[in-house]
C-alpha cells in the first residue's frame, strides 16, 4: 500500500492498480536500448538467413562445374561448333553400331547421331548438362535412341561401342589411347575433336583449325598403326 495522495478534492488512497487505470491508453513510452538491441538482432537473424540461403544456391549450381575442373585431368565443357558436328557426322558415314560421346557436354553430338539412326549414349560428369541433355533429346524427339549418364569417363568400360567420340584436352589423351586400345573391338572407330591422339595415326582428317576432327579405326592402331 503507498501512501496516500492529495488532491484538489480530498484525500484518497494509490494503489497499483489505481495507478495503472490512470494511465491512459494511447500513452506510449519511448524504446529503450534493449528493444532497439532486440530489433537489430531481429534484421541481423534475417539478413545472415537470406545471405546463407543465397550461398547455399550458389553451391549447390556451381559444384558440379567446379568440382570436374579440381581433378586430375580436367575435361572443361566447351560447346561444339555447328561445324564440328557436320565433321563428326561426315567420319560416321556408312558406321553402324552402337555409339559413344566421351564427356557429352549439352548432348549436341549424341542428338546428331541419333538423328542419323544411331543408338547414342553420352558420359559425362556434370549431372546439369545430363539433365539439360536429357531434355533436349526429348524436345527433337530422339529422347528413345539417345540416353546420357552421369559418370565418370575412366569407370566406365567402352567395349560394347563401334564408335567412340571425344572433345578431349591434350593431358588427357595418352591415358585414354590405352584405355581405349585395351577395350575396344577391332572394328571400332574412334573420331577425336580439337586435339588428335598423340600416338595414333588417323585413317581421315577433316576440317581446319578448331574445327578439326581425326577418324581413328581400332585395327590400325592395334596393329602397329601408331606414330613413332
Amino acid at each position: 500500500m503507498l501512501p496516500p495522495s492529495k488532491g484538489h478534492v480530498g484525500w484518497r488512497w494509490s494503489t497499483p492498480e489505481t495507478l495503472e487505470e490512470e494511465r491512459q491508453p494511447g500513452d506510449s513510452h519511448p524504446a529503450g536500448p534493449e528493444a532497439s538491441r532486440l530489433k537489430k538482432s531481429n534484421w541481423g537473424f534475417l539478413l545472415t538467413g537470406a545471405v546463407g540461403g543465397t550461398l547455399v544456391a550458389l553451391y549447390a549450381v556451381a559444384t558440379p562445374f567446379i568440382t570436374p575442373a579440381l581433378r586430375k585431368t580436367c575435361l572443361p565443357f566447351v560447346p561444339a561448333t555447328t561445324k564440328q558436328v557436320e565433321n563428326v557426322v561426315k567420319m560416321l558415314r556408312c558406321r553402324r553400331g552402337p555409339l559413344v560421346d566421351i564427356g557429352s557436354g549439352d548432348g549436341r553430338i549424341v542428338i546428331a547421331a541419333a538423328k542419323e539412326g544411331f543408338t547414342a549414349v553420352g558420359y559425362e560428369l556434370n549431372p546439369w548438362l545430363v539433365w539439360y541433355s536429357r531434355y533436349r533429346a526429348w524436345r527433337e524427339g530422339v529422347q528413345g535412341s539417345a540416353t546420357f549418364y552421369i559418370s565418370d569417363l575412366w569407370k566406365v568400360t567402352f567395349s560394347q561401342y563401334s564408335n567412340v567420340v571425344i572433345f578431349g584436352v591434350p593431358q588427357m589423351m595418352p591415358q585414354l589411347e590405352k584405355k581405349l586400345e585395351l577395350e575396344l573391338e577391332d572394328d571400332a572407330r574412334v573420331i577425336a575433336c580439337r586435339f588428335p591422339f598423340p600416338h595414333w595415326t588417323p585413317a581421315q582428317v577433316t576440317g581446319e583449325g578448331v574445327d578439326t576432327v581425326w577418324a581413328y579405326d581400332a585395327s590400325a592402331f592395334r596393329g602397329g598403326g601408331r606414330r613413332p
